[in-house]
């Protein structure tokens, strides 16, 4: 039975891991408070890839008053050697009383064995205090161990009646400054940002995060040179791309999937197998959370596939016409029971505009 006090410090450890939101990619956000009656003696998060766990930093700002401590931690100990040493050995080593972990591991490296290792030492272990908050740190590290795919968000802006650009194409901008600084941090979260060769070339963009349109919050935690850039993945199937595009005059690595990516592409190679390419960049690039910017054929073939886990639209006050180009051109329904239905999560307004986060409800295939 879980008490008030166990709540607030695990309460306290899950703010700690929001420290690392912008740069633990690939590595899940993880926080540690460790007590003493009811003083708090050590906390910490993970902050980097390598560099040591919450767990690690909590245990030395305790020093000695770990001895017949309670550690709370957002996940359970890992148990396995990694970039560094396991944390349920740490914990053991500094003879810790209790272990209160917010949610297991998905990991199938430690999936319960941090837990056993802390029992097998005598240390009691507690499970599931403020599970589901746990969970909503780590949506992309959780689902890639778990179905080896990497959480997907896919951002639209469009005019209030659903236009992405005009008949002639143009399209900057539709929505206001402060919307696209809001962009800024949805990218700094992710570890990969896919588009197409196609809006690369039409935008020049660059798709990288701009350190001064992040939140003074955010600059203020996290510095120019310690800003960690986003893996920008572009389909380049027709082999487009150019050195002279802005996408390449910035830091920041740039994962090009053309048409020499043969196993990635469809029986007659004239486009991507969508799941395939996701579960590679999930395999071979770590790939826990990808920010999707792309155009309507794209935005369209993920909907299909029911490859997105979340829609972030931005609407503008404006009105564009019916002869604009729509958000995810024709989808060839015939009946409203085909529709795509979403779930509303979110609905504020930033700057002039609307943003609306959305979740695709899952058919059956």
């Amino acid at each position: 039975m879980f008490t008030p006090f166990d709540y607030q410090m695990m309460s306290r450890a899950i703010e700690l891991a929001k420290g690392g939101v912008f740069t633990t990619q690939p590595n899940p956000n993880v926080g540690c408070v460790i007590t003493q009656g009811e003083q708090i003696v050590g906390e910490g998060f993970h902050a980097r890839a390598g560099e040591p766990h919450a767990e690690v930093y909590a245990l030395r700002m305790a020093n000695e008053q770990a001895r017949g401590a309670t550690a709370y931690v957002t996940l359970e100990p890992c148990s396995h050697h990694g970039r560094t040493p396991p944390c349920a050995e740490g914990l053991i080593n500094a003879k810790v009383a209790k272990v209160i972990c917010a949610m297991q591991d998905p990991n199938p490296q430690v999936a319960g064995r941090g837990i056993q290792m802390l029992r097998d030492a005598g240390i009691e272990v507690e499970l599931g205090l403020l599970e589901a908050d746990a969970i909503v740190l780590n949506p992309g590290f959780i689902k890639r161990m778990t179905s080896g795919m990497p959480f997907v968000q896919l951002k639209m802006a469009a005019s209030l009646d659903g236009q992405t650009a005009l008949n002639n194409g143009q399209s900057q901008w539709i929505t206001s400054a402060a919307a696209r600084r809001d962009v800024q941090k949805f990218r700094a979260k992710a570890g990969g940002i896919l588009s197409t060769s196609k809006t690369v070339i039409e935008d020049d963009a660059s798709l990288t995060v701009r350190w001064d349109e992040l939140p003074p919050s955010v600059q203020v935690n996290y510095p120019q040179h310690q800003l960690r850039q986003p893996v920008r993945v572009i389909l380049d199937r027709q082999n487009q791309l150019h050195d002279g595009l802005k996408l390449y005059q910035h830091s920041g690595e740039v994962l090009v999937l053309g048409s020499e990516h043969t196993s990635l592409l469809n029986s007659n190679q004239t486009q991507f197998e969508l799941a395939d390419t996701l579960a590679y960049l999930a395999e071979h690039s770590q790939m826990n959370h990808l920010w999707v910017e792309a155009g309507a054929t794209l935005a369209r073939s993920l909907i299909q596939a029911q490859l997105v886990d979340e829609i972030i639209l931005y609407l503008a006050p404006k009105i564009m016409g019916s002869d604009g180009r729509g958000l995810f051109g024709a989808l060839g329904l015939s009946s409203m029971a085909d529709t795509l239905e979403l779930i509303i999560k979110d609905v504020r307004q930033v700057g002039p505009d609307i943003r609306i986060i959305a979740v695709p409800k899952i058919k059956d295939k």
